[in-house]
């Protein structure tokens, strides 16, 4: 695969820094950090295979490990992967990218390379490169298998300051160029009504 550009995420460099240890102290702290986990593994069968894709620091693919699906998590950022493993020592991680999760790298991990769910959530597809958003989308429907579905979630407004201002509207039209379809959209994974502050998708291949 040809070099792919920077994104949004790494070129935000030290902005980004506190976001590990943020939800470091959360746990520490006995905090709720799993909403958008107990949504998603209520979107799935047990046993599922499940991609975390832009896993972060693991607390949603670790929390849906846990839960008994087949997990297989995706982060760029090396000191994200690090803290990920440290933290959730069992779940899978490949150091790499959206665009770069192609069936031979996922191979790579022994586990499944197709999904019944993709997970997207916590401001991830707000933080990919410029201009790459219909391609990153198209990625993760190829590696939906028959009858799989993505989960997605991304701040409105108020959201990291490297981020893009992603409206509804040019999402909507992303996805449709990706070959998917918006079947649900939520104010949040409390799955409250739409708002315009945060948005979650559940997409489905068109």
């Amino acid at each position: 695969m040809p070099d792919l550009p920077p994104t949004r995420w790494a070129l935000g460099g030290a902005r980004n820094s506190g976001y590990g240890d943020r939800f470091a102290q959360l746990l520490e702290q006995g905090e709720d950090v799993y909403g958008e986990a107990r949504v998603a593994d209520a979107m799935a069968e047990r046993g599922a295979r499940i991609l975390d894709a832009g896993s972060g620091m693991g607390r949603v693919g670790g929390y849906l490990l846990a839960c008994g699906h087949r997990v297989v998590a995706a982060e760029p950022d090396p000191a994200l992967v690090e803290q990920s493993r440290r933290t959730y020592p069992d779940l899978t991680v490949l150091p790499h990218e959206i665009l770069a999760l192609t069936p031979e790298v996922l191979g790579t991990s022994g586990g499944p390379t197709e999904f019944d769910l993709v997970v997207c959530v916590g401001n991830v597809l707000t933080f990919v490169a410029e201009g790459t958003e219909v391609p990153v989308l198209e990625r993760l429907r190829a590696l939906l298998a028959p009858g799989g579905r993505i989960l997605a979630g991304f701040h409105l407004r108020g959201g990291p300051s490297s981020a893009r201002s992603y409206s509804p509207e040019e999402f909507v039209a992303d996805t449709a160029a990706a070959g998917l379809r918006v079947d649900h959209r939520f104010g949040g994974y409390d799955l409250r009504p739409v708002d315009d502050e945060y948005a979650v998708w559940i997409l489905s291949p068109a």
